[in-house]
């Protein structure tokens, strides 16, 4: 199980590391992507941060498991909120953010299955 575990989690850290990176740098790609959904470019480094923040948070999951739990549940609410966006925006272009929501979700499944509900929430 920690194997999955481990796999899971370095997966979905690194697809949020790097959409998080890429939004703290200011790149082109998340600056096109917020004006044609109609949000301000000017939250790309906030929504970066919320990236970058969510995977260092499942990183420091696999020795902290509350760290894991809050990162994994960030990183699903984060997801939830850019579906809304995008339907909000009549984009249904969705399938980055499909991948990225299917791995926050996948790593927060195999985090409470490993730890159980109570020790998910522990220290």
């Amino acid at each position: 199980m920690f194997a999955l575990h481990l796999t899971v989690f370095l997966i979905a850290a690194a697809l949020a590391g790097f959409g998080g990176v890429l939004g703290l740098i200011d790149h082109e790609i998340p600056r096109r992507q917020a004006g044609a959904l109609g949000v301000p470019e000017s939250w790309t480094r906030l929504t970066g941060s919320l990236m970058t923040l969510g995977a260092l948070g499942l990183l420091a999951g696999l020795a902290v498991p509350l760290a894991g739990t809050l990162g994994a549940v960030g990183l699903v609410l984060y997801f939830v909120a850019a579906y809304l966006v995008h339907f909000r925006a009549r984009d249904w272009d969705l399938l980055l953010c499909t991948v990225y929501f299917l791995a926050s979700v996948a790593a927060l499944a195999v985090h409470l299955a490993r730890h159980g509900m109570p020790g998910a929430w522990s220290l």
